[in-house]
């Protein structure tokens, strides 16, 4: 009787055991990333300190997606279906261009004064990543890296001075602003040279507020202005 009821037991465990489902191993893999993605904002967030980590130590134009993809953990397609191009990446990721759309906004007789400021005062502590700098640093080294994160410094740029200033000559002031500062970046925080390098900050801005002032202030031509090309 004792083996009987011994073996009665071991089949009902068995059919137990069949009856209830097991997940695979391959199963639980492909459960784990998916569980593991499904917060964007956290994907982005981690893909955008990555960013800003391999701009400022490799600067704009050494710096790859595929690196910036690995560091964040994420796949290099994740970050094209995130931010389209390199240009856009650093854009959202690096203070400057980003920034520009906030602080525009308020008086329009300011306006040249809170730029100039908002200038110096994020260059004074500025690294290899900041925007401007990038851009005269991978103009030497890689001409198409520096044409393609000027065009979208550049569109950029417009957006934000469009909500505040207007005419038919609105690209080319807002061109000839970036080709300005990217003159003062040159002098002051990459070759460090000359009077403009050596002026006080505040002294500086006196300067750029003079300076960009008068070109946006600039009544707009009589006839359209050529396309920059």
């Amino acid at each position: 009787m004792d083996s009987t009821l011994a073996l009665i037991h071991l089949s009902v465990q068995l059919y137990s055991s069949w009856m209830v489902p097991h997940e695979s191993p391959a199963s639980a893999r492909s459960a784990g990333p998916r569980r593991r993605t499904r917060n964007p904002e956290l994907k982005r967030a981690a893909i955008l300190a990555a960013a800003r980590a391999v701009f400022a130590e490799r600067g704009y134009a050494r710096a790859t997606i595929r690196e910036i993809a690995r560091r964040a953990e994420v796949t290099h397609g994740l970050i094209v279906l995130h931010f389209s191009t390199k240009e856009q990446l650093f854009i959202q990721a690096v203070p400057g261009t980003r920034d520009l759309e906030d602080y525009v906004q308020g008086d329009r007789d300011t306006l040249g004064e809170r730029v100039a400021t908002a200038f110096v005062k994020r260059m004074e502590s500025a690294d290899s990543a900041d925007p401007f700098i990038a851009l005269v640093r991978s103009a030497a080294s890689d001409e198409n890296a520096a044409r393609g994160l000027l065009g979208a410094m550049s569109r950029e740029s417009l957006r934000a001075y469009e909500t505040v200033l207007e005419g038919v000559d609105l690209a080319v002031k807002v061109d000839l602003i970036g080709a300005f500062l990217t003159g003062v970046t040159f002098n002051r925080y990459v070759i460090g040279e000359g009077p403009i390098a050596t002026m006080p900050p505040d002294e500086l801005v006196s300067y750029l507020t003079d300076v960009l002032g008068s070109i946006m202030d600039r009544p707009a031509p009589r006839s359209s202005p050529i396309e920059p090309q």
